[in-house]
C-alpha cells in the first residue's frame, strides 16, 4: 500500500511535464507574413526598332580612295574615322589599308527582338467526376465536374430555361412527352445563318485612326525619320538614276541663289576635297541620314558647326559643273536614295 502511494506523485509529475510542453508549443508566436513586393501595373513599351544596320565593321581601302570618300560612302563623319583608326592626317592612307567603321569595342547593330508576348501556361482540364480541389480529411466533399449533355446527331445544344416541379397527372404526363425538348433544336435551325452581320462595323473604316504621313519624312518608318524640305527653289534639270550612277538631283538656279541645309544637323564636311563635287557641303542628320549640297560658289559654314532646318549654308554655283546648279543628295547609311521620294512633292 505504501509502495503504491509512492509511485503516484512519480506519475503525476511526469503528467504535469507532458502537459507544460504542449502549452508552450501552443504559445509559440504566431508566424511572420511575407514581405510583399509591389510590382508595375504595365510592362515598360518596347523600344521601337530601329533600321538595321547594313554596313560592315571593316573597310579595305581602294585605289582612288580618300578618308573623305570612303566617309561619304558609309554615311560617317571622316573625322571619326580618323579617330577609330588612329590616323594622324586624314590625307594619308594607303591602298589594302583595312579601316574601322565603327568605334572599337562597339557591338554590330542588329536588329532588335520584338518583345516577346507572355503565354498562360496551358492548363489540363480534369477527368469527369474528379473534384475541383483537393478534398481534405474531414471536410466536405468538393464538387465534381457535371457529365457534359450529349444532343443526338443532327441536333445543336441551347440554353434553356429552368424546370419546373409540376404535380403529378395524366394531363401534366402526355404534354410533357408531346413538347418538344427545350434544350435540343434541329440541326437546320442552328445552321441558319443569322440576318444581322456578326460585326456590324467590320465594313467600316475608323479615318480618325488613320494618321497621315508627316510631310517630308521619307518612306521609312524608323526612330531616324528626318523631316526634310527643298534645299534651294528651281527646276530638277538632272533626276536621279542608279543604274546610271546619278547619285542625286541636280536643280538649276542662278549664281550666287541661297542654299538651304534640307534639315537639321551637324555640318561634318565642307571644303573641295571630293573630285565632282567642287565645294562641298556635308550634313549629318542622324546615324541613318546625311545629306549633299554640291557645285557651291561659296561655303558659309564650319565642320562641326550645328545648323537648323531651313538655315542658308551656301551659295549656288557651277564649280566642278558644266552649269549653275545644286547637286542634292540625301544619302542613308552611306547609299544614295533618290532625293525625291523624301522632299515634299511639288516645292521645288
Amino acid at each position: 500500500m505504501m509502495a503504491t502511494r509512492a509511485k503516484a506523485p512519480r506519475h503525476l509529475s511526469l503528467l504535469t511535464a507532458v502537459v507544460m510542453l504542449l502549452v508552450a508549443g501552443c504559445e509559440t508566436s504566431p508566424p511572420r507574413p511575407a514581405p510583399v513586393i509591389e510590382r508595375g501595373s504595365a510592362a515598360k513599351a518596347p523600344r521601337k526598332p530601329t533600321a538595321l544596320d547594313t554596313r560592315p565593321e571593316f573597310y579595305t581601302v581602294r585605289k582612288g580612295d580618300t578618308l573623305h570618300s570612303i566617309a561619304l560612302d558609309q554615311g560617317l563623319d571622316y573625322r571619326d574615322l580618323a579617330v577609330w583608326n588612329s590616323i594622324t592626317d586624314p590625307n594619308r592612307i594607303a591602298v589594302g589599308q583595312q579601316l574601322r567603321l565603327r568605334p572599337p569595342g562597339a557591338p554590330v547593330s542588329s536588329p532588335e527582338p520584338s518583345a516577346a508576348t507572355a503565354a498562360p501556361l496551358a492548363t489540363i482540364p480534369p477527368a469527369e467526376g474528379t473534384p475541383l480541389v483537393p478534398e481534405l480529411p474531414g471536410a466536405a466533399p468538393a464538387p465534381s465536374l457535371p457529365r457534359p449533355v450529349e444532343a443526338a446527331p443532327g441536333t445543336a445544344l441551347v440554353k434553356g430555361p429552368k424546370a419546373q416541379r409540376l404535380p403529378y397527372s395524366d394531363a401534366a404526363l402526355n404534354e410533357l412527352k408531346s413538347a418538344p425538348s427545350p434544350f435540343v433544336v434541329p440541326a437546320a435551325v442552328a445552321a441558319a445563318p443569322s440576318s444581322k452581320p456578326a460585326n456590324p462595323d467590320a465594313t467600316k473604316t475608323d479615318l480618325a485612326k488613320i494618321e497621315p504621313k508627316p510631310e517630308g519624312s521619307g518612306p521609312d518608318d524608323d526612330e531616324d525619320r528626318v523631316s526634310w524640305s527643298w534645299p534651294v527653289s528651281g527646276k530638277v534639270v538632272t533626276a536621279y538614276s542608279e543604274a546610271a550612277n546619278l547619285k542625286g538631283v541636280g536643280i538649276g538656279g542662278r549664281a550666287g541663289q541661297p542654299v538651304f541645309a534640307s534639315a537639321a544637323g551637324k555640318v561634318v564636311y565642307a571644303g573641295s576635297g571630293l573630285r565632282g563635287y567642287g565645294k562641298l557641303v556635308i550634313i549629318k542628320h542622324n546615324k541613318t541620314y546625311l545629306s549633299v549640297y554640291a557645285h557651291n560658289s561659296e561655303i558659309l559654314v564650319k565642320e562641326g558647326q550645328t545648323v537648323s532646318k531651313g538655315q542658308k549654308i551656301a551659295e549656288m554655283g557651277n564649280t566642278d559643273a558644266d552649269q549653275v546648279k545644286l547637286h542634292f543628295e540625301i544619302r542613308r547609311q552611306g547609299k544614295p536614295v533618290d532625293p525625291l521620294k523624301y522632299l515634299p512633292a511639288g516645292k521645288g
